[in-house]
């Protein structure tokens, strides 16, 4: 299975003129070292703190409706 899904891969790069070579090389670079900086993990209290924050937010009419946003969006 490994030989046919390198196999294909390989037909792929084949295709490619060398600019988009050296993006998608750079691409797989960053993929092998893992992307760069890792986002620590939040623990289960930081996230009910978090939810509850939120909650508390949209309780006290801090929160903007679609329509809202849209014309935010819009003039953005």
């Amino acid at each position: 299975m490994e030989k046919a899904l390198d196999r294909e891969l390989f037909q792929y790069i084949l295709q490619l003129d060398e600019a988009q070579k050296k993006s998608v090389l750079q691409m797989l670079k960053t993929f092998v070292k893992g992307g760069g900086k890792k986002v620590p993990r939040t623990s289960i209290e930081q996230y009910n703190k978090d939810i509850d924050e939120a909650i508390a937010r949209v309780e006290a009419g801090e929160f903007y409706t679609h329509d809202e946003v849209r014309r935010m969006a819009k003039e953005w």
